[in-house]
């Protein structure tokens, strides 16, 4: 077990960590628009408008959330430096000193990725596409086991998902697949995971046994609020109906009122068939397209930037953004920031946080904030 002098200097390291992010939570200017926000919830016409409503509630809890953290590390420290004093004669206070510090590090480290989200969509829902690429049922396979991946991922922040459309593949997995993501700064922490993702690993739908590599893409954009203007002509749409025909079980309602939507001037299609009407499934594939033709927009706009053209990269080998390496070795490494992990099953199980936040500090650092994908093996 660490002495006292050891903790201690991981507790100085912690404090001025601790110092930065409560500049970043700012409790001082927060409490005065919290109060404000509370006055206006308690007036009577509050829930007239109850989309607006929705909104305010929601920054209600961003608001009070961030008041919370700033009090928390307030607490925690001044226990902490209370546990220093008791843990020079008490064996079991130093032991609580070091729970509590590992605890207080792993805080201080989700904050830290919270901080480094600032973009205007950063805090939005997120809408996630995953799509096969190179490397026929082996992609499809692969495709499917992403899928786990990302939704384990968000079953461990507490997130809540909503597979929207899954089409499987001929033999085993899928085509393609999304969802939507509802939880604080989704967006923000996916886009992160936007790009080519590699597999290398022995086929198990190869009677030789031969060593494979598959590839597939994760897209991901913000869950755009109403009131951001975006013109959709009923004229430049095509919308079909269809019976669902997912990968079922439970996470599809297989019924007769699916929904495609074909935007014809850009030619992005979405679709919709978890919903148990084909009015609501609509409304959910609008809500989508609308995400699309923003983000869209968006890359117009920064087109003149390297982030456009590493997005349109294909998916197939040289622009994968991470390598999941199964045979001869085992291995994940991101070519953007180089960061390795040997424990590939945790990864595909959903733990993918330090990649995340791995990328963000890259990218913080970089003066024009792109951050691309490297030809790493």
């Amino acid at each position: 077990m660490p002495d006292t002098l050891e903790l201690r200097h991981t507790y100085d390291a912690l404090l001025e960590r601790i110092t930065h992010l409560r500049g970043f939570f700012d409790p001082e200017s927060k409490r005065p628009r919290l109060e404000t926000v509370e006055a206006r919830i308690a007036q009577p016409d509050f829930w007239n408008d109850q989309e607006q409503a929705r909104k305010i509630l929601k920054e209600r809890r961003r608001l009070a959330q961030a008041i919370e953290t700033a009090a928390f590390y307030d607490r925690e420290t001044a226990d902490l430096e209370v546990l220093f004093e008791f843990a020079e004669a008490d064996p079991a206070s130093l032991t609580e000193l070091e729970q509590r510090l590992r605890v207080l590090q792993q805080k201080v480290e989700a904050d830290e990725t919270q901080m480094l989200l600032s973009g205007p969509n950063d805090a939005n829902n997120a809408i996630v596409r995953i799509q096969s690429g190179a490397g026929g049922t082996d992609a499809q396979d692969w495709a499917e086991m992403l899928l786990r991946m990302y939704l384990r991922w968000c079953e461990r922040r507490g997130f809540k998902t909503s597979l929207l459309d899954v089409q499987p593949g001929k033999e085993a997995g899928i085509t393609s697949a999304e969802f939507t993501v509802e939880g604080d700064y989704a967006y923000g922490l996916l886009s992160c995971e936007s790009g080519v993702h590699r597999l290398v690993r022995i086929s198990p739908f190869s009677s030789a046994g031969t060593r494979e590599t598959s590839f597939a893409s994760i897209f991901v954009t913000p869950e755009v609020e109403d009131d951001i203007e975006i013109e959709i002509n009923e004229k430049d749409l095509r919308i079909d109906t269809y019976r669902s025909s997912g990968a079922g079980g439970q996470h599809v309602n297989v019924t007769d009122s699916a929904i495609r939507i074909t935007h014809l001037p850009t030619g992005i299609v979405v679709s919709c068939q978890n919903q148990r009407s084909q009015h609501q499934n609509r409304e959910v594939a609008m809500k989508v397209l609308k995400s699309r033709l923003y983000e869209l927009e968006l890359e117009r706009r920064r087109a003149e930037s390297a982030k456009l053209e590493a997005a349109k990269r294909d998916i197939s080998f040289g622009s994968q953004i991470r390598n999941y390496v199964l045979h001869p070795y085992r291995l994940v490494k991101d070519t953007r920031t180089k960061l390795e992990r040997s424990d590939v099953e945790s990864v595909l199980d959903g733990d993918l946080d330090d990649f995340i936040k791995e990328y963000l500090v890259a990218r913080s650092r970089q003066p024009d904030g792109v951050l691309v994908a490297g030809d790493d093996e």
